[in-house]
């Protein structure tokens, strides 16, 4: 036999040699170019969420994620708190106490358990809302073409009806133009809430 052939042809087949790859987790954000009120020592682009859609399933989600780790912990919580509430003191030995009976002692851990998961919940609620409303508010959300063409639209009409001495020339001159920040390419959670309340009860 040629001993340049090796011995074990399937070591070396495609279902052999293949490696796999898990799917690449999709971007929540992608960068889009900087506008005019944007921070010009942060570079020519920014990431911004595609549009209030993505925004708002991203917020969702985070509090999603934040408030099922936080009740979690409260569950471990308070099964060791309602565990040692319900304990008889070490005492009740000593001075030759009836021990507790066991459906009672499981009654009662089922009481506290459930009062303190009650708390806990509005607490977690709260706490999730708290952690992700900051950055959500102040995340960047891309401007769509139709939203732009609006805007520009809204801003001609603007400086036609602007009063004073100005002519037409000077109303469309490229400084006024400029003045109206035409070239905004995003605006924040915070902007978006205020003009629609659309969103509005993600922050409730």
């Amino acid at each position: 036999m040629d001993p340049s052939i090796p011995q074990n042809l399937d070591e070396y087949s495609a279902s052999a040699t293949t490696i796999t790859f898990n799917s690449p987790i999709p971007l929540l954000r992608g960068p889009i170019p900087a506008g005019p009120r944007d921070d010009p020592s942060s570079g020519s682009y920014l990431l911004a969420f595609k549009d209030p859609q993505s925004w708002a399933t991203a917020f969702s989600s985070c509090k999603a994620k934040i408030l099922a780790q936080c009740e979690e912990g409260a569950r471990i919580g308070c099964a060791i708190s309602a565990s040692k509430k319900c304990k008889p003191p070490w005492w009740h030995n000593l001075i030759g106490w009836k021990p507790m009976d066991l459906k009672e002692r499981e009654r009662c851990e089922d009481r506290e358990l459930e009062g303190c998961l009650v708390a806990a919940e509005e607490k977690c609620i709260g706490f999730a809302k708290e952690r992700c409303m900051r950055p959500f508010l102040d995340a960047r959300i891309a401007m769509g073409e139709r939203e732009i063409r609006k805007k520009v639209v809204r801003k001609l009409v603007c400086l036609a009806s602007m009063p004073g001495e100005s002519t037409w020339r000077d109303v469309i001159g490229l400084d006024q133009l400029g003045k109206c920040e035409l070239g905004i390419t995003n605006y924040t959670g915070s902007e978006l809430l205020s003009s629609s309340s659309q969103f509005e009860c993600l922050f409730k």
